[in-house]
């Protein structure tokens, strides 16, 4: 999670993921350009509530598959009062026609 624009950056299920795991997740959004967290923090209330405490995960494609969602749903149609009511990527949005000027 991104602590300025609230965007969820990436979610990865895996069994037994070590530090290797995440490295690779930061090459692959690094790859894609985006902004690299300065620090990782593993603990989302909102994913543990919304998704993890409700669904049963029948593989781990099956995880990965209603994280995606759970993801697509808070970065594109969840609004955030810290972001005047904008959805992370309407703020990043905002942001970038900012740069633009």
């Amino acid at each position: 999670m991104d602590n300025f624009s609230r965007e969820c950056l990436a979610i990865h299920a895996g069994k037994s993921l070590k530090g290797e795991d995440v490295v690779g997740v930061m090459e692959r959004l690094r790859v894609l350009g985006k902004r690299l967290p300065v620090r990782i923090q593993t603990d989302n209330g909102s994913l543990r509530d919304e998704c993890l405490n409700i669904h049963w995960f029948l593989s781990l494609e099956d995880a990965q598959d209603k994280l995606d969602n759970w993801r697509r749903e808070y970065n594109h149609e969840r609004t955030h009062s810290s972001l005047n009511d904008m959805t992370p990527a309407e703020f990043i949005r905002s942001l970038q026609k900012d740069e633009d000027l």
